[in-house]
């Protein structure tokens, strides 16, 4: 069996009516678990709801980098109010994303230190609700992101867990990241031909260090690329990194399955 680590069900690129069938083409192709992310305050409950719904599907809660603009000053608070739920098992998607340009009336400085500062809070909010968190970072050119997100994983390492997801970065940073205890995660985009360097890594990262996800409705793996991802594609990733690392897809979906488990603690 296998879970999606990562997806966004809630999208607006999947009908209400459809999502029956999204889930049991998961099922189908044997992937026992979901876990839905919020990216801000608008699509939480929907996410949520969904978590109820479906009894496969668990739900994150956070505020995405992109949306720290729109979001009101005490959005982080507001997800409080959901830390009982037990379908909620982690927060985020939170990060730092640095390829967008900042929003109009805003100048590039001040857009990313709201963004990390509301990522600081969301570490707080997972350290007292005894969750971990999920991190994205993206740039246009360097990975100033990344490190930015590194150094404040730095401050809660020792607390919780961080999987910075749809990993792109080096072999060398993928370690920094699990010398401080936390994961990476891979999405569809290992499958592309020219990812050279997300294909290094995961072949040569040590099992049991990683997660797999298809970030749904995004980056849908090769021969899908250009069409909307779902859940039931996360099969199509472990066949192809298992084909890198020349091991049985079995092997690799129960390493990656116990791993998932111990990240999320799903009840």
């Amino acid at each position: 069996m296998l879970t999606d680590t990562h997806c966004h069900l809630a999208s607006h690129r999947y009908s209400p009516e459809e999502m029956e069938e999204v889930i049991t083409r998961a099922q189908k192709a044997k992937v026992a678990r979901m876990v839905t992310l919020a990216t801000g305050i608008e699509d939480l409950q929907q996410n949520i709801d969904l978590a109820e719904k479906y009894p496969s599907v668990y739900a994150g809660i956070g505020i995405h980098p992109c949306d720290v603009t729109e979001a009101p000053n005490d959005a982080v608070a507001k997800l409080r109010t959901h830390l009982p739920h037990p379908k909620v098992v982690v927060i985020g998607e939170a990060g730092l994303d640095y390829y967008h340009p900042a929003p109009e009336g805003w100048d590039e400085e001040a857009y990313h230190q709201r963004q990390r500062d509301f990522l600081k809070q969301q570490f707080e909010l997972a350290t007292v609700s005894n969750l971990n968190i999920v991190i994205h970072t993206r740039d246009k050119a360097g990975a100033q992101s990344f490190y930015d997100c590194l150094e404040i994983y730095k401050e809660y390492s020792s607390q919780l867990k961080a999987v910075f997801h749809c990993f792109s970065g080096t072999f060398e940073q993928a370690q920094e990241v699990i010398t401080l205890g936390g994961l990476v995660s891979f999405t569809g985009n290992v499958t592309f031909k020219s990812a050279h360097l997300i294909k290094e890594v995961a072949q040569k990262l040590p099992l049991g260090s990683f997660m797999l996800e298809t970030d749904a409705p995004y980056l849908s793996p090769t021969p899908h690329r250009g069409k909307r991802n779902e859940p039931a594609r996360v099969r199509d990733i472990a066949t192809y990194i298992s084909l890198l690392r020349s091991i049985e897809v079995t092997e690799l979906a129960q390493i990656t399955e116990e791993v998932a488990q111990s990240f999320f603690s799903f009840k």
